[in-house]
């Protein structure tokens, strides 16, 4: 099974789907896209088949994203993307590929929804939320 994930290891989110990739039994492809950036195809067609807006997948926390003038709703789609094409901190993440489908994965258990197999025990975030109980069951 091929699993992609768009990786920022400084992230609580991106490190919580990533251990779940794991959990499952999956040791998936990472890209640590601010080292690694995707290219405009690639990135359009994550947001797509997301079914997200681009402006959706914007990140403003700790991003130039005020000092750039991206809440100007105005802004195309296009100038979305270039601002996130040169500044890939801009991407919110982590996105998450797999034959399943494709996610933003925040919260991180969404990507719960698109792995192919059963996690295999308990789930406990970084911040102490379980998310997957001792048989492996997502908790809602």
């Amino acid at each position: 099974m091929s699993v992609t994930i768009y990786h920022n290891p400084d992230c609580d989110t991106s490190r919580n789907t990533l251990a779940m990739i794991r959990n499952a039994g999956i040791e998936p492809n990472v890209i640590e896209y601010l080292k690694t950036p995707p290219d405009r195809k690639t990135l359009t067609d994550l947001i797509a088949r997301a079914g997200l807006t681009v402006r959706a997948t914007l990140r403003g926390k700790d991003t130039p994203y005020a000092e750039l003038g991206l809440a100007e709703t105005s802004l195309s789609d296009e100038q979305l993307l270039d601002a996130m094409l040169e500044h890939p901190i801009l991407i919110n993440r982590p996105f998450v590929v797999t034959r399943l489908g494709v996610r933003l994965c925040r919260p991180s258990e969404l990507v719960l929804d698109i792995l192919p197999a059963q996690q295999k025990g308990s789930f406990t975030k970084e911040d102490g939320e379980q998310v997957v109980d001792s048989e492996g069951r997502r908790v809602l």
